[in-house]
């Protein structure tokens, strides 16, 4: 098994362990650690899919370093708006949905 092979199996079960959290768990703070394992399961796929012949590629690096960049912008936008929603609600959970 080549490293890059190992690299988007890994990618791969966090990615799957990523989904699972954001799907399971209620809790706002822990789907965002959810979706940020998610991203970086999908850089490690994106990472050792690009290996070839243990020569990297350096388009998608280059695309897994753009995608670090927004995935921070992201959670933290995320981050503000559940503080936002813990200053109105003083909850950390989203309301359920009766209907």
């Amino acid at each position: 098994m080549s490293s890059g092979l190992l690299f988007a199996c890994v990618g791969a079960l966090l990615f799957a362990m990523g989904v699972a959290g954001i799907l399971l768990i209620g809790h706002l703070l822990r789907r965002i650690l959810a979706f940020n394992v998610m991203g970086s399961g999908a850089f490690l796929i994106l990472v050792g899919l690009a290996q070839r012949n243990d020569v990297p590629d350096p388009v998608p690096q280059a695309m897994v370093l753009t995608g670090i960049v927004v995935a921070v912008a992201a959670t933290a936008l995320a981050l503000a708006l559940v503080r936002r929603l813990h200053t109105l609600t003083g909850q950390l959970e989203l309301p359920a949905d009766d209907a």
